[in-house]
């Protein structure tokens, strides 16, 4: 984005930086269900086998009470079933992991998306990604040809264990997410991406432009970013360096947006109900809100469209006309807020 007028006030300016990354891409109908598979793999030893099902649990907890998904739509596999058996789907194998998206593509509508994470150990070889399981581990080859039952439906995958970045070329797809704690196959050690990104969803810290709704694009920003202070307070070297994979090509960006390469389609996908909070009013809003909505919106299609022409356009002139808008966008947001808090 070009620089801001002098007279902007730095509070504008940083609500124009957050939004750069909100801008509309193409979203996923907002009466579309999403479905959440959740795989806790072997952890080794008793700690780790806790603590992938807790934070697998966690997930599964606030996707149904914060983010609307139905208690149907979420499974959740994991190495020990018999620690949770009211909770626990079935044990985190190969075979079910792939019942678990069969069962998916039987039932879900062709606009629903799928939301599969990964939470464990992860390794690297014969030249290639393994997530550890019970059993034989899992390839992203394998875990490619699994989610081929899904047809054309938008899919995100978050693997979040070590050496998931060779999870990213096998898995790239029109109309997918995919999303690795690493960026390559070599960073090996225990990766701390996960814990962050769950968190995401689970608290308020990492709705960057106070919509309501955590979109990818967010969630993976505030848990890369969370994973390098975590880092640099304790005084090591950052060994985990996570990526997103969103427009199909197989090379994750390790800074997406969306107006970037990468960042894009995770900017305008989320959980649950998340889709509904982002895009319009609350439920019993005034007519004076409900008219200031329609006018962001309408701001928003206008910055949708100039972004799909700036391949066309003179750089200075897209750039002086996405500012502005940009700029138009913050402050309808700004008296958005203040009607909401009843200012």
């Amino acid at each position: 984005m070009s620089r801001l007028r002098a007279s902007s006030s730095s509070a504008l300016a940083l609500a124009v930086a957050g939004l750069a990354l909100a801008t509309p891409s193409p979203a996923a109908p907002q009466d579309a269900r999403t479905h959440l598979i959740i795989i806790a793999g072997i952890g080794g030893e008793p700690r780790y086998v806790q603590a992938f099902y807790e934070m697998g649990a966690r997930l599964a907890d606030v996707a149904v009470s914060r983010w609307g998904i139905r208690p149907e739509d979420v499974t959740l596999l994991a190495e020990q079933p018999a620690m949770d058996a009211q909770r626990i789907d079935g044990r985190s194998t190969k075979e079910a992991i792939d019942a678990a998206i069969r069962g998916v593509s039987s039932r879900a509508g062709p606009a629903d998306q799928v939301f599969v994470t990964l939470i464990g150990h992860g390794s690297y070889q014969g030249s290639e990604g393994r997530f550890s399981l019970p059993g034989p581990d899992l390839t992203g080859a394998e875990l490619s040809v699994m989610l081929l039952q899904l047809g054309g439906r938008r899919v995100i995958v978050a693997n979040t264990s070590s050496a998931s970045g060779d999870f990213v070329k096998p898995l790239a797809a029109p109309n997918r997410i995919v999303i690795t704690a690493t960026k390559s196959g070599m960073e090996r050690n225990e990766a701390r991406f996960g814990r962050w990104f769950i968190e995401a969803f689970v608290g308020e810290s990492a709705d960057a432009d106070k919509d309501g709704a955590v979109s990818l694009l967010e969630a993976f920003d505030f848990a890369r970013t969370e994973v390098a202070r975590a880092y640099e307070q304790e005084k090591k070297l950052l060994t985990e360096h996570a990526v997103l994979d969103d427009n199909g090509d197989g090379q994750g960006s390790p800074d997406p947006g969306a107006d970037k390469v990468d960042g894009r389609l995770a900017s305008a996908t989320f959980l649950g109900k998340g889709a509904a909070l982002a895009g319009g009013p609350p439920p019993g809003a005034s007519p004076e809100l409900r008219a200031l909505y329609a006018q962001k919106q309408e701001i928003e299609k206008q910055i949708a469209a100039l972004r799909a022409a700036r391949d066309t356009m003179d750089t200075g002139r897209y750039e002086q006309q996405l500012e502005k808008l940009l700029v138009d966008l913050a402050l309808k947001n700004q008296e958005i807020r203040r009607l909401e808090r009843g200012r």
